[in-house]
């Protein structure tokens, strides 16, 4: 997931285009897939023999369609740009007739990331409905149709936006970090941000190597936390083919500070058969930041595999 490019005012949503290309190198010697995202469904349902790399944009800045654009054309290299409608042709924001152009490149497809962009998982559904809507009606007005791809206003998701987002979408993205397959929710699908701080090449080459973490089911499947329910105890569901699990790590930002979670310190427990309990609450913390989370890794025989959780704090 990417939003900004050669803008160094804005580190945490910005890469340089020199270290975009260097990123696109890595992954063409890599040998990947990149995927087209209109097969998103078939792609996700494949079994390929090299990785497959998505790529995502989201807000349609400028900077994205005058230094990223001509370069991802020239590549035809696929992607989804993701856009709030309310700002676009405002300073700084593309413009309709540029994102149309986008659109009939066949190399990217646009994406709905609401009307305003804000915080909409604090609103009541009645208005979370209304902005979604006033979106649907300006993509039509101004393309012909509402896309069928959505992205969560900063990842942040509860269930009941979810289903809100269901009427009119097929798949939606948040901000967690993961592989997509098989065992994800096509509504809860995550993506790697890629910044200044978190888009080095080091970890770049580590986070397309990386290797799903299927699970059968996460819970509480709530994301959206209460202050009384900060932090909140997650339960994994494992399938039986997964081994190794007793070498999996999780990570919890409580107390905006790394902790560490795992069989040997007991914050991590089998609780029944393949479900693991991860014990938040114990660490006596809440979370103190908008987004709480939570990654598990686990090294198992053919590589790293990875999942990540976000989770919402209520500001209500």
């Amino acid at each position: 997931m990417y939003h900004r490019f050669n803008e160094p005012k804005y580190p945490s949503t910005n890469v340089q285009m020199d270290i975009f290309k260097e990123q696109i190198k890595i992954i063409e010697s890599s040998n990947a897939i990149f995927i087209d995202p209109n097969n998103l469904d078939k792609e996700i349902s494949a079994i390929h023999k090299t990785k497959s790399i998505l790529l995502t944009i989201d807000d349609g800045f400028s900077s994205f369609y005058k230094n990223a654009w001509p370069y991802l054309k020239n590549k035809k290299i696929p992607f989804i740009l993701f856009i709030s409608t309310r700002e676009i042709g405002k300073n700084g924001y593309m413009t309709w007739d540029q994102i149309r152009e986008v659109q009939n490149s066949k190399i990217g497809i646009i994406g709905n990331h609401s009307h305003t962009h804000d915080y909409l998982v604090d609103l009541s559904n009645k208005k979370i409905n209304y902005d979604i809507d006033q979106s649907i009606k300006i993509f039509k007005k101004e393309l012909g149709y509402n896309p069928n791809y959505f992205s969560y206003p900063f990842g942040e998701y509860s269930l009941d936006f979810i289903n809100i987002i269901k009427q009119n979408f097929n798949f939606a993205f948040g901000q967690h970090s993961g592989v997509i397959d098989l065992s994800k929710d096509n509504f809860q699908l995550p993506r790697f941000p890629i910044n200044e701080k978190y888009g080095d090449l080091e970890r770049f080459k580590s986070v397309i190597n990386l290797l799903p973490f299927y699970y059968k089911n996460i819970l509480p499947k709530e994301r959206y936390l209460t202050d009384e329910k900060n932090p909140s105890d997650l339960f994994v569901e494992f399938f039986p083919e997964q081994k190794n699990i007793k070498r999996m790590t999780c990570y919890s930002n409580q107390g905006n500070k790394w902790r560490l979670l795992s069989f040997d310190n007991n914050l991590i427990t089998k609780v029944g058969p393949e479900i693991y309990h991860i014990r938040l609450a114990l660490l006596l913390e809440k979370f103190t930041t908008e987004r709480g989370r939570v990654n598990c890794s686990l090294n198992d025989t053919e590589g790293w595999r990875w999942f990540g959780i976000q989770l919402v704090i209520s500001n209500n």
